[in-house]
Formats: C-alpha cells, structure tokens, sequence
C-alpha cells in the first residue's frame, strides 16, 4: 500500500476523568516496605488502636523524681510569686490541718481556673510538692500538648467526669495509698454563675475505699480574677479557708459522706462572711446557708451572690436607704 493511500492511526483514547486516572498515579506511588506502610494481611483480625488521650494518657512519667524537681522550681520560683501579685491570698484554717501528718483528699468549690494552682501554692510544703490534681480527661487530656503540660504543671491525672471509670478511679486510689495526696473538686467543673453546684461523691468515695481523710476548702474571690469563659486577667483578693479533716464514720457509705462534706464547706463559705462561731452556730442547727443559690431567675441569682459575698453586683439594686433589696420580678 502507498504512502499516498495508508490509512490514518487511530486516535490515542483518553480516559473519561483524566484528573482521576492522575490522582490515582500520585496517590499509589510504587515502592515497598519500609518506603511504604506495610500492608495488612487479609484474615488476620487487626487490633483496635492504641489511646494514648483523655484518661488513657499515662501520667506516671510526670511522677518522677527529675520531673519533680522541675516542677518543684516552676512552682517556688514562678507560681507562687505570679499568684501573690495577682491573688493576694489570705490564708485560714491551717491550724485545723497543722496535726495531720498522711495523705490526704482536698475537697474545694471550683468557680475559676486558678483554682488549681492558687491552692497548690497555698497548701503547708509537706504537701505542696506531692500532690496531685485530679482534672477532668475531656477537658485537659483531650490534646497531646495539653496532656504533656497539665502533667507536667501541676501534675494532673485524668478523671472521667461523665461517668464512672474504674481506671481513673484505680488509679487515683493507688497514689493515695502510696503516699501521695490529692486536689478534687467535686463539683466536677467550674461554677457557671458564681454559685456552687452539688457535689458528686468521688472525694468521698475515694476516701471511704483508702481511708485517707477529706480536707474540705473553700476558694472565695478566684472568679472575679478569671471566670468561667473569661480570657483577661483581672487582680483582686482572695480568701482560702481550710476545715478540720473529715473521716468517714462506721458504716458510712460514700454518699453520707459526700453529704458531710458539701455541708463542710457550705460552713467555711459561711464563716468566711460571718465569724467563726455565728457559722459553728448556723451549722449545729443545720441553717447553713446553701451553696448552691437560690432556685430562682438569672437575675435574683446574682443579686442573692452579691448579698452573700458582701459585694456589690451591677444587678443589685440599692434601696434610698443604702441596703440591697429584691426586685418586683424576675428578669
């Protein structure tokens, strides 16, 4: 056949979806192990993935004495003299504590963030420096770098707050008989408003199983520093107030307990706006006010924490005469 009559070539098919056909090529590289992941062989049940997060995340290299150490000068050398400036802590109670000599189990009203650190530096030395903080595994082990920072600061370990885990529960309980002590705040979180919310029984709980003693504080003035959802700092004065230890009686279960201790630090919250023996007085006639507020409005809530504090709340009204009274009507 000529030149002149051969016939055309075929035209090159292209493929339907060329940028699929290309994401295919780039996303199957040739090679092999080690340059590639090595495949899993088929029938063989591939076990589940290892967690390393939330209250999985082991705490323990936080414990050790290098670690400590560190710790130890973070604390003395930085922590304790940024909270003098900011906190102004007034300290009380440390005579109830002066006599107790073994682990034992803080229990604190929790309405700021600096909680934690405020009461760590505040606490006698022979605890300061072998506590830990149990802090909620959803909140500050949810993140790598938090997980290594909160243990590391202020020595954390996680504590499922929505349900009962037996792993933090453990190992909460085996620091404790090995010597360690323990901050908690049972409220499982920080206030919303100001006021407290009721307590959950894992400080008792945990004190009913090793037999270490509850310590009950009360924290007032580290929400006007840092509340709940606020990004400023603001300076101001705060009163910390530690009660006489508190055991659990012959047959007292942990909710008994859990009881006890709420009203234990409903007392010091009351001693702290009164005296020492007008709050003695209102809670051997169990009329201590609550610590959780009034069931009422937004508004009248707000009012009643300004009342109670002894400070003044923009939504509290002022009578001619100069005192507080309640509004017409809810907001």
């Amino acid at each position: 056949m000529s030149a002149e009559t051969k016939p055309p070539a075929p035209a090159r098919r292209l493929p339907v979806n060329p940028g699929a056909a290309f994401r295919r090529r780039v996303a199957r590289p040739r090679g092999s192990f080690p340059f590639l992941a090595p495949t899993w062989p088929g029938g063989v049940e591939r076990p589940p993935p290892e967690r390393d997060l939330g209250v999985d995340y082991d705490t323990e290299w936080a414990r050790r004495y290098g670690v400590r150490m560190a710790r130890v000068v973070v604390t003395e050398a930085l922590t304790r003299p940024l909270l003098r400036v900011l906190a102004s802590p007034r300290v009380d109670g440390l005579d109830r504590i002066a006599a107790l000599d073994e682990p034992a189990i803080f229990a604190a009203n929790h309405a700021s963030h600096i909680d934690t650190p405020l009461l760590l530096t505040v606490l006698p030395e022979r605890w300061r420096h072998k506590t830990v903080v149990a802090a909620g595994a959803d909140y500050f082990f949810d993140k790598k770098w938090k997980a290594h920072w909160f243990a590391f600061s202020i020595n954390a370990i996680p504590i499922e707050r929505q349900r009962v885990s037996r792993r933090s529960a453990d190992l909460a309980a085996e620091l404790l008989t090995e010597g360690w002590s323990l901050i908690i705040f049972p409220e499982g979180g920080r206030s919303p408003d100001g006021w407290a919310q009721s307590h959950r029984p894992g400080a008792a709980w945990l004190s009913v199983r090793t037999g270490c003693p509850v310590v009950p504080v009360y924290l007032e003035g580290t929400r006007r520093i840092l509340p709940k959802g606020g990004g400023k700092l603001r300076p101001g004065a705060v009163h910390v107030t530690f009660g006489s230890p508190l055991r659990p009686g012959e047959g007292e279960d942990a909710r008994e307990l859990a009881v006890r201790v709420e009203q234990a630090v409903a007392a010091l919250a009351d001693e702290q706006i009164t005296d020492w023996w007008t709050a003695r007085r209102r809670a051997a006639a169990r009329t201590t006010p609550g610590l959780t507020g009034p069931s009422a409005g937004v508004w009248r809530r707000s009012w009643a924490l300004g009342a109670r504090t002894g400070r003044r709340s923009h939504l509290a009204p002022l009578s001619p005469g100069g005192e507080r009274r309640w509004p017409d009507r809810d907001s």
